[in-house]
């Protein structure tokens, strides 16, 4: 599948928009898990949340690639530094970093979400997207990507896979820091 991969900027706003759909992706979230605190998910609705991440790719930087085959985005990779996802930072978490100063250390990057059309998903996508998200953390100033995936799921559709594959990121180089809770290692990749 010959895919392109391009960071997320405004003026691809149109194709992220058609890749999430109506609802959202991931029943709504509009990928705004890791940036808006439980209270605050819990009383905004779609559209409010669709609000929040395009009032955050028209502020730049990037805050993720999309992938695109024959002009259709087909996949995205919310991939920055740690402190433009604060709740991935969130000490009861899994991803908590451990060294409490990486939350706010603009060279320490995470990749928190996933989100691929069921027609892309099972063919290596996510591969794809992990190799260019360490490429463009690396021409951005990061000097680690950290990641807290699944080990395993029962499919390639399985919503639990929207922080990604242990196995993907194992292929491609990184390293388990700490396993805090089962199936859900931190992983770091030092660029």
């Amino acid at each position: 599948m010959p895919v392109d991969i391009r960071p997320l900027t405004p003026d691809l706003w149109p194709a992220f928009e058609d890749l999430f759909g109506k609802q959202g992706a991931c029943y709504g979230c509009w990928c705004t898990y890791f940036r808006l605190p439980p209270a605050a998910r819990k009383t905004k609705d779609g559209q409010q949340k669709k609000a929040i991440i395009r009032g955050r790719i028209e502020a730049g930087p990037p805050p993720g690639l999309l992938a695109f085959d024959e002009g259709q985005a087909i996949g995205w990779m919310q991939i920055g530094p740690r402190a433009d996802v604060p709740e991935w930072n969130n000490a009861g978490r899994g991803s908590a970093p451990v060294d409490p100063g990486d939350a706010s250390d603009p060279a320490v990057w995470a990749i928190s979400c996933f989100f691929l059309r069921a027609k892309a998903r099972g063919k290596g996508l996510s591969h794809r997207l992990v190799a260019s998200g360490l490429a463009f953390a690396r021409e951005n100033g990061a000097r680690l990507v950290e990641v807290c995936p699944i080990d395993q799921s029962k499919s390639s559709r399985s919503v639990g896979l929207f922080v990604g594959s242990t196995r993907v990121f194992e292929k491609a180089g990184f390293s388990t820091l700490v396993k805090r809770k089962a199936g859900r290692p931190l992983m770091r990749y030092v660029l």
